[in-house]
């Protein structure tokens, strides 16, 4: 029985539950019945259906066995803090983004290929398109959605349970970014250990609520940053935005690389700055052609979309609306429009999560707001 259970994975920690020590108990009863009791790391798990249908299905292929209970209860503090030290991290997945059914991070090899624009216009579509979404702008460095949102110069709010809630951007995106605790226009200067506890903060100390998607809009390159997220969101997407240029290409593929051995999920390939469109409708191939479709080939994921360089895109992400909003007509809103329809076809459309058991407790709120490391 015990042995058969090893083939249930827990896919956030990526070992089986047996190793984990995650089954409180098995009972096997004279009629074929067999009662299994499993411990969570939080009661509102998101993947607790997973557990429940995996144990299912492993116990009850094995014979003599008729009939199946799975019941659940929780790790204690002690319990937890021994797995921590068996898996040698600091944290588990937390149910923080219980709540949350895809988690999006978009990347880039390099910088200048319009990352954090793609980012806040495919959020505004999604968002338009009757989703609910969050923009986590974990560019540390170079953080932009502030303006693309129009919230450049606000400050980052905490509600009464002591937890930092994300601002209103256009059409009712939430947005939470680095920009809303540090002086407007500020340089940040942080060593990976900073990183790693503003980034796990904004993650886990963060109202984000019910949300369809968070789109994490990441610093370009495979630094810290993006190997931190790996380890806190190992169930995240992929997106790996890239101009047509051959050279922004070959770049772009290093970080289909680290997503690869990071073992994070690469959903598709966006291009970017598709030629420039005029506001006439004439198109002009100014940074070449085919570099996202060879991507997207190499890797043996979909091209998403082609969105073109436009005045209007330009004016929209200075101005602090996105164009898709804006000017939908726009060729570039028309080209983003369709990858959040895709997008949408493509991913869950169901809360993966149970709801937390009423009668549990919940844990005493942690402070945050002035614990962020301050630039």
């Amino acid at each position: 029985m015990t042995d058969a259970l090893r083939e249930v994975i827990d896919p956030e920690l990526r070992q089986d539950i047996v190793t984990l020590e995650m089954v409180r108990s098995i009972d096997v009863h004279p009629n074929g019945v067999v009662d299994v009791t499993v411990s969570l790391t939080t009661p509102g798990c998101p993947i607790r259906d997973h557990f429940q249908s995996a144990v299912e299905t492993a116990v009850r292929g094995l014979d003599g066995v008729i009939g199946v209970n799975i019941s659940f209860d929780v790790l204690s503090d002690s319990e937890k803090q021994s797995l921590r030290t068996k898996l040698g991290r600091g944290s588990l997945p937390a149910g923080a983004l219980a709540q949350v059914r895809n988690v999006i991070c978009v990347g880039s090899g390099k910088g200048g290929v319009g990352k954090s624009s793609v980012t806040a216009n495919l959020a505004a579509a999604l968002a338009a398109a009757g989703q609910q979404v969050g923009v986590l702008d974990a560019d540390v460095w170079g953080y932009s959605q502030p303006r693309m949102f129009g919230l450049s110069g606000e400050r980052a709010k905490v509600n009464a349970s002591r937890k930092i809630v994300p601002l209103d951007g256009a059409d009712g995106v939430r947005v939470v970014s680095i920009g809303f605790f540090i002086e407007q226009d500020a340089a940040v200067v942080w060593r990976g250990p900073m990183l790693h506890k503003a980034l796990q903060q904004f993650l886990e100390d963060v109202d984000w609520g019910a949300l369809d998607y968070l789109l994490i809009d990441l610093p370009p390159g495979t630094g810290d940053v993006s190997m931190t997220l790996s380890q806190l969101l190992p169930e995240a997407k992929f997106l790996i935005v890239t101009t047509p240029q051959a050279v922004a290409q070959k770049v772009a593929k290093r970080s289909a690389d680290m997503a690869d051995k990071l073992n994070l999920e690469i959903a598709g390939v966006i291009e970017n700055m598709a030629g420039f469109t005029t506001p006439a409708g004439e198109s002009f191939p100014i940074f070449g052609e085919g570099g996202g479709r060879l991507l997207a080939d190499e890797l043996e994921v979909p091209l998403l979309g082609q969105v073109p360089l436009t005045m209007a895109l330009r004016e929209q992400s200075d101005g602090g609306l996105p164009v898709v909003l804006a000017n939908p007509d726009d060729a570039a809103a028309r080209a983003i429009h369709e990858i959040a329809r895709r997008l949408i076809a493509m991913t869950p459309v169901a809360l993966p999560m149970m709801a937390a058991d009423a009668t549990t407790p919940a844990p005493a709120p942690k402070p945050v707001g002035m614990s962020l490391p301050m630039a």
